[in-house]
């Protein structure tokens, strides 16, 4: 099964991969990231970049967890694990916005839509370009890789 790997120490906080990751999310928008707005709140990553106090990036992504606390808490089914491929999959449709997923993954990923508060922003794994990730295309220092688990 495919996952995203992180190598901390390689990374330089320059956000490529948030970056990419809105622009491979955003509805209308043509495959250049020179037309992402920024500053909308539809457009949003499924990553996140964070400095520690020691002045290091650590970057946040979706681990797809063999035993996801974020599915196991999900009352509407919304959230699932792919028995083939290894991934937590969203289903927006069944969604009963109770956030619990929210509440219980231990990495802080999966989070509320910044524009509407009303559905589940998480790593889908670009399931729309084959499971290829943009945020692993894009990252100059390849601080973050897609292997087997």
């Amino acid at each position: 099964m495919k996952r995203i790997f992180i190598e901390a120490d390689l990374c330089d906080g320059c956000k490529n991969c948030s970056v990419a990751c809105m622009q491979s999310h955003a509805e209308g928008i043509q495959a250049n990231v020179y037309f992402l707005d920024l500053e909308d709140t539809a457009n949003e990553s499924r990553n996140k970049i964070l400095l520690d106090g020691d002045g290091a990036y650590k970057p946040i992504f979706c681990r797809h967890c063999d035993e996801p606390e974020c599915v196991m808490s999900c009352m509407s089914g919304a959230l699932s694990k792919d028995k083939q491929s290894g991934l937590v999959l969203y289903d927006r449709d069944k969604c009963g916005q109770c956030f619990m997923c929210v509440m219980n993954c231990p990495y802080g990923v999966t989070k509320p839509d910044r524009a509407t508060r009303s559905y589940v922003v998480k790593c889908d794994f670009c399931a729309d370009s084959g499971f290829d990730p943009n945020c692993v295309k894009s990252c100059p220092k390849k601080a973050i890789y897609v292997g087997e688990a």
